[in-house]
Parts: C-alpha cells; sequence; structure tokens
C-alpha cells in the first residue's frame, strides 16, 4: 500500500470519527431543546391558571367590597332609624312626665283624699278611691267626686289623641241591691264616662268603661284596710304611641 492509499484511509477514519462526535451532540442539543420546551409549556400553562386565579380573586374582592359597602350603608340607616326611634320615645316619656304633673297639679286639692297619680311602662294611671267618687255601695257620683273629674277632663281635653279607659274594681263584700260586685264596679266606670262625656266635654270616641269587680285586688281583702285600698275606680291615659310607630313605619319606607 502507497503512502498516498495510507493518507486517504487516515484523513476518512478521521471524518467519520469527527462525524459521529457531531452527531451525538446534536442529539443531545435536542434533547435538551425538547426538555426546555416542555418546561416552558408547563410555565405557561402554569402562568395562565394563576393569571385565572387572579382574576377569580380580583372579582370576587370586587364582590365582597360591594357587598361590605351595601351592608356598611344598611348599618347606618339602621342606625338613624335606632336613633330617631330612640328620640321619639325620649319626647314621649318627657310627654308622659309632663302630662303627670299637670295632671297632679289640676287634682292638688284631691292629693290626700284618695286621688293617686303615676306612670308605670308608659302609661298613665289615676286612682281614685270609692270614698272620694261615690257613696257607700252606690254608682252615684258625689260633688267632690264630679270635681275631681272635671279637674282631669281639663287635662284631657288638651290631649286629644289619649285613649282613656275607665275600670271599676271592688273588693269581695257583697252590697245589697245590686246584682253582684262585677255589675257595681261596671256600673261606677260608666258612670265615670258619662260624666266626662256630659258634663266635660271629653270625646266618647276615646272613652272605654270596664268593670273588673272584686277580681283585681291590690291589696289583702282580710283586712278592711286592705278592701279600702281594693274599692278604687282606675283611670288610665294611654300615651300616643302612634306617633311612635308612624316614626317606624316611616322610616322602613
Amino acid at each position: 500500500m502507497t503512502n498516498k492509499s495510507m493518507f486517504f484511509f487516515l484523513l476518512l477514519g478521521a471524518v467519520i470519527l469527527s462525524s459521529c462526535g457531531t452527531g451525538k451532540k446534536l442529539e443531545t442539543a435536542n434533547g435538551q431543546i425538547a426538555d426546555l420546551q416542555s418546561q416552558n409549556s408547563q410555565l405557561t400553562s402554569t402562568n395562565n391558571d394563576l393569571k385565572k386565579q387572579v382574576a377569580d380573586l380580583t372579582s370576587q374582592n370586587s364582590s365582597l367590597t360591594t357587598q361590605f359597602d351595601n351592608y356598611k350603608k344598611d348599618c347606618l340607616a339602621k342606625e338613624q332609624e335606632l336613633k330617631e326611634v330612640n328620640e321619639t320615645m325620649a319626647q314621649l316619656h318627657e310627654d308622659v312626665q309632663q302630662l303627670v304633673e299637670k295632671i297632679e297639679a289640676a287634682e292638688a286639692d284631691f292629693e290626700n283624699k284618695g286621688l293617686e297619680v303615676y306612670s308605670k311602662d308608659g302609661i298613665i294611671h289615676v286612682d281614685m278611691k270609692d270614698n272620694l267618687l261615690y257613696k257607700s255601695g252606690s254608682a252615684k257620683l258625689s260633688d267632690d267626686g264630679k270635681k275631681a273629674l272635671g279637674n282631669l277632663a281639663g287635662v284631657l281635653n288638651g290631649y286629644p289623641k289619649l285613649k282613656v279607659i275607665v275600670v271599676g274594681n271592688t273588693d269581695t263584700v257583697h252590697v245589697k241591691g245590686v246584682a253582684d260586685n262585677w255589675s257595681l264596679s261596671t256600673e261606677r266606670a260608666n258612670g265615670v264616662v258619662r260624666t266626662l262625656v256630659k258634663d266635660y266635654q271629653v270625646d266618647p270616641m276615646r272613652l272605654t268603661a270596664a268593670g273588673k269587680g272584686k277580681f283585681n285586688p291590690v291589696a289583702d281583702n282580710s283586712t278592711e284596710e286592705g278592701r279600702a285600698k281594693n274599692r278604687r275606680t282606675e283611670i288610665v291615659l294611654n300615651p300616643d304611641w302612634e306617633r311612635l310607630w308612624e316614626s317606624v313605619k316611616e322610616d322602613n319606607h
């Protein structure tokens, strides 16, 4: 074999060896590219998921913000309603106290003669013992009783929205000449109402008469002192609660 032939074969071998090395590198590089492309695809997918989550959270935050704003608005509205109702109740309480004072002043002459004025749970009570209003065992009003009712009517006519309930009460001792104590208590209440209407021009639409007989005692009927306390006529004045109710209804519209 000549030197030229030997050189050719050596050169061919080098080329073949060189080609083999380049192919492996290319294969490795292509593999790496494929891996990077796969990772990029995964990162793109993850990024899209994160973008969607951000969009969802943004939407939820907007919704919660709107809900909170509406809740805050409702709370402020309710707070204002409560304030107005409390102011109305405070004014009604003040009106009740003023009315009690006016009745007490009008009935000052009868303060120690069996007449008592007080308020309970926003309702005014004017209690008159039977010895002030009537003769014993009778439904006929005494002169002092008529005068006391006249003083009360003078105040009532200044408060036309007040509802008035007159309730007669007796002790447990049966009175001769009447069917029973229930009838007596009812007729006494009716007598008060008639006098308020006929003599003192109180609107009859405001008045209610009732008798509870012996069934509403405030003291022990086994003693004379207790029975005396139970023989009474209660005049109950309901304040203008309608004003409070109207204010609540107006706030809710």
